[in-house]
């Protein structure tokens, strides 16, 4: 039997819970309508829409990977476990929601409080000294202990990685003792007569602002300070201080000052050495394999990990909330073009391997703009410039940043640079590999768009040479006969150029390198299956015909500190390209992988990228 008060009653609400807040919204409606002013039911949705925007800033700021990555006090990342235990992080703001609507709708009108009351302030100040943070030490150290450990706080512990959402991440007990903590310096305030409206909404969010300080899992506060002032090595707690505690459960109680932790003889003797260890970049890794992204569009730049992690944990999608914050990704993607740098934007570890995602800072639109081209590559080759530099052993280009006419798949780089110790991979080949044995074995003929580029050569190349024949739909006959020579002798005559799409008519396997319209599709006969490797995928206009996504592979099950989805894929899975450079970076292959794919190659790299553990989607 569940310990009491150890769930949430509206747990299996999903979203309906917020209907929760419906009774102080009518209430607020209904002052707002009257025209009195003197009601908390305003404010106190206010207070809270605030307190949701101080934990969601502080999440925002500790994934803010480019500026935080040398202060992160746990190096390891959230992985998708962790996220969806804490899923519903904001239940306790629904609770204290709903215990503040009963205690101030008893307290006085606004109309007879002050704006300010500066004793309210120092009143609420001794009080949180003298009551909330004693009472805070001694109920969380009673909550250490036996039942109430396994029963209720065990679970505030099983989150590995300390965030600001984590803070919140408890049990309803422990959020009706956190509430009464909170309370006393405001309930004690208001009864000596020195309440304000000030002292609610500063006390509250300064108290959350503390909370997700300490939760951020970022040194924020420098150890200059601390040897500067010593005191305040026990009048305030640092993210360090928090995640020992979090670590080794047995110290570092106290809420905000560590002086109880020295009165109850609970301090941790490594907290202000680890500090002084981080705050130096001590937790810099230089990442073995880096995955060189770029930004799709506006709406799609808003599914990073430190935008919100309910919206990147999962597959991309358009949805009306990140229609309204569209403004906002505007914004950001004009100073992004103001202040073009790369930045690191996430992180996993594989086989014990730092694997590290870095994103270009264009979008989509901008690589089909000619006057663009050489500003991207300028990007492009500062990154692989700046990998080489820092030891990294593998960097993959993602499906932009390898585009033929843009540099050639990478060949512009590794040419310009003959020296580079960094492997500079397209990851075409595992695409490829993913594309081709997606086609069933009784297969002998298909119909391929897109023949004459990159992968469409490598896969017609290897079908010829698999008995099966190839319509190749290009207007280039000077290009197909290039690829036609290439193949062997006996197997040429299986390369067949057409160029109208009615020719594939009869044909029910299509292998789309190029966007098709619907008029264009309609030649495809009923029951046909389309492959693509074409960026953006096509619509899926028939009915009567089913689509395959773009070529993907889902990591090995030991991958750790995976917690956003690439974009459309889904959790734990990965672009061809992108698990190509993995499978470059696991095997320790010392040759680039740029320009044309070697088709001879494709079933090593498959096989490679099986024994370590990728599978197919």
């Amino acid at each position: 039997m569940e310990a009491p008060l150890a769930s949430w009653p509206w747990g299996n609400l999903g979203v309906y819970k917020y209907v929760l807040y419906g009774p102080i919204v009518a209430k607020a409606a209904c002052e707002w309508r009257e025209g009195r002013s003197g009601g908390w039911s305003l404010h106190l949705l206010l207070l809270f829409a605030l307190r949701s925007l101080v934990y969601q800033l502080w999440f925002s700021f500790g994934n803010m990977l480019f500026l935080t990555r040398r202060r992160r006090v746990v190096e390891d990342g959230v992985d998708f476990k962790q996220i969806d235990k804490e899923w519903d992080w904001d239940n306790f703001l629904i609770l204290q929601a709903l215990l503040g609507s009963m205690v101030l709708y008893a307290a006085p009108s606004l109309e007879e409080l002050p704006l300010l009351q500066l004793k309210g302030c120092i009143v609420a100040l001794l009080l949180h000294v003298g009551v909330s943070e004693p009472l805070f030490y001694v109920a969380h150290r009673c909550f250490h202990r036996g039942y109430l450990y396994a029963h209720y706080h065990s679970i505030h512990h099983s989150s590995p990685v300390p965030q600001s959402l984590t803070a919140a991440f408890a049990t309803p007990l422990e959020h009706l003792v956190l509430s009464a903590v909170m309370a006393a310096p405001l309930l004690g305030a208001f009864a000596m007569g020195h309440g304000s409206l000030s002292l609610v909404y500063g006390y509250v969010l300064i108290f959350d602002f503390l909370r997700s300080m300490g939760y951020s899992n970022v040194e924020v506060l420098p150890a200059r300070l601390f040897d500067a002032l010593p005191v305040l090595r026990y009048l305030i707690y640092s993210p360090t201080y928090l995640s020992l505690h979090h670590k080794e459960k047995n110290c570092n109680f106290c809420l905000f000052m560590p002086v109880f932790d020295l009165l109850g003889k609970t301090i941790h003797n490594k907290a202000w050495d680890l500090n002084k260890e981080i705050r130096s970049g001590g937790n810099d890794r230089v990442p073995d394999f880096v995955f060189l992204a770029h930004v799709v569009d506006v709406i799609s730049s808003m599914h990073v990990p430190f935008v919100f992690r309910s919206v990147s944990s999962m597959p991309f999608t358009n949805n009306f909330f990140l229609l309204l914050l569209w403004p906002i990704g505007f914004s950001v993607m004009l100073l992004m073009w103001a202040f073009s740098k790369t930045f690191l934007l996430s992180f996993y570890n594989l086989r014990g391997r730092l694997h590290q995602t870095w994103v270009v800072p264009r979008y989509g639109f901008q690589y089909f703009l000619p006057f663009a081209r050489k500003g991207i590559n300028d990007q492009i080759e500062l990154a692989i410039l700046r990998a080489d530099k820092l030891g990294v052993k593998v960097v993959s280009l993602a499906a932009l940043n390898k585009n033929e006419s843009l540099n050639g798949g990478g060949t512009l780089f590794v040419s310009k640079h003959p020296d580079l110790k960094v492997r500079v991979v397209h990851g075409n080949t595992l695409t490829a590999a993913v594309i081709l044995n997606e086609i069933p074995r009784d297969v002998k003929e298909v119909f391929l768009t897109g023949a004459t580029s990159k992968l469409g050569r490598a896969i017609a190349l290897y079908l010829c040479k698999k008995n099966i024949r190839v319509l190749m739909l290009t207007l280039s006959t000077e290009r197909f006969l290039k690829i036609q020579k290439e193949a062997p002798e006996d197997c040429q005559h299986h390369l067949v150029q057409v160029t109208k799409y009615q020719a594939a008519q009869h044909c029910k396997t299509w292998i789309v390198g190029k966007w098709l319209s619907l008029r264009e599709q309609r030649w495809a006969p009923p029951g046909t299956h389309f492959h693509q490797f074409v960026v953006p995928p096509i619509i899926g206009f028939r009915r009567d015909c089913t689509y395959g996504s773009l070529a993907a592979m889902r990591l090995p099950k030991d991958v750790r500190g995976l917690g956003s989805c690439e974009y459309t894929m889904e959790r734990g899975v990965v672009h061809a390209c992108h698990a190509g450079g993995v499978v470059h970076c696991l095997e320790g292959w010392m040759h680039h992988e740029v320009g044309a794919i070697d088709v001879d190659r494709i079933d090593v790299v498959w096989r490679a990228a099986l024994k370590h553990g990728l599978t197919p989607v």
